[in-house]
């Protein structure tokens, strides 16, 4: 249907925008109430994959995503855990500088082969609600380590080892 909103939520470490989440919600919301987990997701999953390119491999990551939203629109409480962001942030509207900081990180974990999931901010809107005033800027595990420069690479290298060692630990 055209004009019908886009939903962005994440899917595992992504961020998708999902075609009339928040109207499927609304139609089963009732309904479903206290059914079991696995029925919900199926549902959400048969009736927004209609609208929506769910590839399977990742169907099941889909359904976790599609019932966390479910929970967060009936009111239930929600494991958080599941809608972790990404371990490398880098956040720019895609300028030569925000697209080298990119370059730079992706050769660094390539050097450490480090997998690690990387994810690129470029809304200006959604810069303004992170509250960042300076582009580039550099998050890694959380922490906002660089702000309106692009750090030398050997400096991206220490925050990526400190940040994956402080991961190991835990």
């Amino acid at each position: 249907m055209v004009g019908e909103k886009v939903k962005q939520i994440k899917v595992g470490k992504r961020t998708v925008g999902i075609r009339g989440l928040n109207t499927v919600l609304g139609e089963i919301a009732e309904s479903f109430k206290g059914k079991p987990d696995e029925e919900i997701k199926k549902v959400l999953l048969d009736k927004l994959k209609q609208k929506n390119y769910i590839p399977e491999r990742v169907r099941e990551e889909y359904g976790r995503a599609f019932l966390r939203e479910y929970k967060k629109f009936v009111g239930e409480p929600v494991d958080e855990s599941d809608d972790a962001g990404a371990d490398i942030t880098i956040v720019g509207p895609g300028c030569a500088q925000c697209d080298r900081l990119e370059r730079d990180v992706m050769e660094v974990l390539s050097k450490l082969a480090t997998p690690l999931a990387v994810e690129h901010i470029r809304d200006p809107l959604k810069i303004g609600e992170m509250g960042i005033m300076g582009t580039p800027a550099l998050i890694v595990g959380g922490s906002i380590v660089a702000v309106g420069r692009v750090p030398p690479k050997n400096k991206i290298k220490e925050h990526i080892e400190k940040y994956v060692s402080q991961k190991q630990q835990l």
